[in-house]
């Protein structure tokens, strides 16, 4: 196994210790990025977890990549039933992102939800849903970075002619450019649990 390369500046000195959970955490929530809900059927039961670390990969072949905490719940079942979708949340959404995003509850309890042609949970009146099946899982750190096959994809990105928005996690809030925003309820606010499942 490659040895990492030995980190020094331009002195020759090394530089402070790499960042501590807490501070890498807030150095982070620099980057704005989407929500998402990933799902699965395992054993005909749905399963699902708010996961804000998603990614297109390629195009030929169609891949994408999202990032699941070993220790959730969810994931491993998704890993098991080897197709999953991941439903990219609108900004009106915040109700179905505090429930997958909760360690608490039966998260498809009075929700309603469909399977699609794929064999996966679709949520209601996400801007996007992507159905895929499990290509390949690297271990990476407390996460597995899991790559996904593409085999269809269903858009919703209008209502009714009107263009809808998606939903932005930046600096533990909702939204952009809102400095007064509310701070996201737990745990969202810890900003640690996503992909916890």
């Amino acid at each position: 196994m490659p040895t990492e390369p030995a980190l020094t500046d331009e002195s020759g000195a090394s530089p402070r210790e790499a960042p501590d959970p807490v501070e890498f955490r807030k150095a982070m929530a620099e980057f704005a990025t989407g929500v998402t809900v990933v799902t699965a059927l395992d054993g005909g039961e749905p399963v699902g977890f708010a996961c804000q670390s998603f990614a297109s990969v390629s195009l030929e072949p169609p891949l994408i990549l999202f990032c699941a905490d070993r220790r959730g719940r969810s994931w491993p079942r998704i890993r098991a039933a080897g197709r999953f979708a991941v439903n990219v949340l609108a900004e009106e959404q915040r109700d179905l992102c505090e429930r997958f995003g909760s360690t608490r509850g039966e998260k498809f309890d009075g929700l309603e939800w469909k399977t699609s042609p794929w064999g996966t949970p679709t949520l209601p009146d996400v801007l996007l849903a992507v159905h895929a099946v499990v290509h390949d899982v690297h271990h990476a750190g407390d996460h597995d970075v899991v790559i996904g096959r593409v085999v269809g994809v269903e858009r919703h990105d209008t209502r009714d002619g009107v263009w809808r928005h998606p939903m932005v996690f930046f600096r533990s809030r909702f939204g952009v450019g809102e400095p007064d925003a509310p701070i996201a309820p737990d745990p969202w606010g810890i900003g640690d649990r996503w992909g916890w499942g």
